[in-house]
């Protein structure tokens, strides 16, 4: 059996849901998700959050969810993230391109 269980994972992960808004894990094919990815994420080298009992990347993830460490974004703040993201991105050309123009006039 899977220690922590799903239902704790769930929990775990609702947690900082209001009440009244939707859950952002309804099932555990989401869990089972998140913690794949962030499984991947540790195999290509990316520093874990947590210290585990087990060295295997998949109960580092599993330890990192239940200790609050990651968070699974809901596709809201998802969208919100992308969103920010091209802007910043938009700004950034914007300005490498007044620079070159700048450079150019010299």
């Amino acid at each position: 059996m899977l220690h922590p269980s799903y239902h704790d994972l769930m929990s775990t992960v609702n947690s900082e849901v209001e009440k009244g808004e939707t859950p952002v894990v309804n099932s555990r094919y989401s869990i089972v998700l998140a913690t794949a990815k962030r499984a991947r994420q540790l195999i290509d080298g990316v520093e874990p959050l947590a210290k585990a009992n087990c060295p295997k990347p998949l109960s580092v993830a599993i330890d990192e969810l239940n200790e609050s460490k990651i968070h699974i974004l809901s596709e809201e703040e998802i969208n919100t993230m992308e969103a920010k993201k091209a802007q910043e991105e938009a700004e950034i050309a914007a300005m490498a391109e007044e620079v070159m123009s700048f450079a150019e006039e010299d």
